[in-house]
């Protein structure tokens, strides 16, 4: 059994990850400000003798024995990190900081949980580690982008100059039940809006492309990432190659649901990336690792768990 800490373990990607590590017998300290996240996501998990929920703000320092850190803490979609873009940045920077100076301290492995967003409004297609992105640093988004860049620049410092054990993933768009419900992406946003018949809110004119990893599949790799051989420090893209326009995830869902709704154009917001899709080789070639679940099964599986809760 490893002792294993989570930071933003109740939030989406945290409350899986969470429940995936301690069906594999681990013991999980799940540390959470509860910003975005969710006690609810977790509360199924409180009563487990080997789980631990810490309120705590990752900005802060914490100290404990631990052997493998995942840092997901931050806010992960814009309506949440442009409310208040200086903790955001804060949340990854100072977050960074305080996670890898705890693994530096009990000589535990750490993972950061990085994001496509590196890459910016990219200029090649798919979007391979190698590439350095395209990226307004001084944009609505880059309390986001940039924040998540300086992560990964102080993971590779603090391995480098004090050798710690580093992993990173950079993470695509995922999806799946547990996602907010006005966490303002593009999947809970459809979902939400085809189920109570309200219009579908398309931005741009729905051409700009996502590829949609549903979440197992994203838990999965990351726990593989953490766990490959010592040395290997990534970063790794972690998504689906798989490519469709909004248009297309619109009018899916809409078949899907049955819904009446209607499909609206908005302006398109700054620096929202026309393009999104992973080159997933690395991660193919180091862990074996690809994604399983098809979109429509996947949305199908994310439907329900939105039925139930609006």
């Amino acid at each position: 059994m490893k002792r294993i800490l989570i930071t933003g373990g109740a939030g989406f990607l945290g409350s899986h990850l969470c429940e995936r590590l301690l069906a594999d017998g681990e013991e999980i300290l799940c540390l959470d400000n509860f910003f975005t996240g969710n006690k609810d996501n977790i509360r199924h998990l409180l009563g487990n003798p080997h789980f631990e929920c810490i309120r705590h703000d990752i900005i802060n320092p914490i100290y404990m024995e631990v052997d493998q850190i995942y840092n997901l803490a931050c806010p992960a979609s814009p309506v949440h990190y442009q409310l208040n873009p200086i903790k955001t940045i804060k949340t990854n920077v100072m977050g960074a900081i305080n996670t890898l100076g705890l693994a530096k301290r009990v000589k535990a492995r750490i993972l950061q949980a990085s994001t496509s967003e590196v890459y910016g409004d990219p200029e090649i297609d798919p979007q391979r580690e190698g590439y350095w992105g395209r990226v307004n640093p001084i944009g609505i988004r880059s309390c986001y982008d940039e924040g998540k860049r300086a992560a990964e620049c102080l993971m590779m410092d603090y391995h480098r100059q004090n050798q710690v054990d580093v992993k990173i993933v950079r993470i695509f768009n995922t999806y799946g039940p547990r996602m907010a419900v006005c966490d303002g992406r593009v999947v809970s946003n459809f979902i939400v809006q085809a189920l109570k018949g309200e219009d579908i809110t398309v931005y741009g004119d729905g051409s700009q492309t996502r590829s949609f990893c549903y979440v197992d599949d994203l838990i999965e790799g990351m726990i593989r990432m953490m766990n490959s051989a010592e040395g290997f420090t990534g970063p790794v893209n972690l998504g689906t190659p798989a490519e469709f326009t909004i248009m297309e995830l619109a009018k899916m869902l809409i078949g899907m649901i049955g819904s009446a709704s209607r499909i609206v154009f908005r302006e398109l917001p700054q620096d929202d990336p026309t393009q999104r899709r992973p080159d997933i080789a690395l991660a193919r070639e180091k862990f074996g690792w690809e994604p399983l679940v098809p979109l429509e099964e996947g949305l199908k599986r994310t439907i329900a768990y939105f039925r139930k809760v609006i």
